[in-house]
């Protein structure tokens, strides 16, 4: 008789949806707040807004900030919302079937493309760094992998033996992985920005 065993709740994983969820929560809520000061007076100067090359000002007033016909963070709050809801669940006891965290995962990824696309356009069209943009990239790349490397390890993803155990053995690497990310994009942003010469 053979039997199988589900795995086990990713409780670290659980956790760690909450918290950057909320991380990423307050950042796309800042930014709304900071939308509504411009729509009341557009000449306002915004909190976040320290430098001509540190700011939030232009990224909202572009097109680019809207680029579905309302502002970018609204998606931004309803998303890590929807993340912080799941990481609850988890932690709160449920057990999601497959299905559920792959579709979870194409969400994630379809995020993980809007910041990529985001990132290009702030530094080589808007020539601008958006402090809670930021905050919002660096939560989304995290959030990507590790959602889908954890679904790369439970099997979740149906992938050949060869690269799930590749996907499944860099999951405790996601922090190193992240962080890489983060260099690249700094790198790309100091070639193109000059940010040095502004500190």
């Amino acid at each position: 008789m053979t039997s199988t065993r589900s795995p086990g709740r990713p409780v670290a994983l659980a956790v760690f949806l909450v918290v950057a969820g909320a991380i990423g929560f307050t950042a796309a809520f800042a930014l709304t707040l900071e939308k509504f000061v411009l729509l009341a007076d557009p000449q306002a100067a915004l909190g976040c807004d320290f430098s001509l090359l540190v700011q939030c000002g232009r990224n909202l007033t572009s097109a680019q900030g809207e680029v579905f016909g309302f502002p970018n963070p609204l998606i931004g709050i309803a998303g890590f919302a929807a993340v912080i809801v799941v990481g609850m669940a988890v932690l709160a006891g449920g057990r999601f079937a497959a299905w559920f965290w792959v579709l979870f995962n194409i969400g994630l990824a379809g995020a993980l493309a809007f910041v990529v696309w985001l990132v290009t356009q702030s530094i080589f069209v808007l020539g601008t760094l958006c402090p809670w943009c930021m905050v919002v990239w660096s939560v989304t790349i995290p959030l990507f992998l590790a959602v889908t490397l954890y679904n790369a390890s439970a099997g979740n993803l149906r992938l050949p033996r060869g690269p799930r155990r590749v996907l499944a053995s860099a999951y405790g690497w996601v922090p190193l992985i992240s962080v890489a990310c983060y260099l690249a994009i700094a790198v790309v942003a100091q070639l193109r920005l000059d940010v040095i010469s502004y500190l």
